[in-house]
């Protein structure tokens, strides 16, 4: 549900491209499942140091994804 509501508000986040928000925020979020599953195998669980590191990628992602022109 939160997924959804972020891609959501991405819509108005790129004037112009409204496919943009959302397909940045879903992608971000797709290389966060990604991420969790490989350190959760890896690591045998979760620790706060990997989801402050996933926040900080999911956060970089987004905004990369947002910046990007042709």
């Amino acid at each position: 549900l939160g997924a959804a509501a972020a891609a959501l508000a991405a819509v108005a986040a790129r004037p112009g491209r409204p496919w943009q928000g959302p397909v940045a925020v879903l992608a971000a979020l797709t290389v966060a499942v990604l991420l969790l599953r490989h350190l959760v195998r890896r690591l045998g669980g979760i620790t706060g140091d990997v989801l402050g590191a996933t926040v900080e990628v999911v956060t970089t992602l987004v905004y990369l994804g947002l910046a990007a022109t042709r």
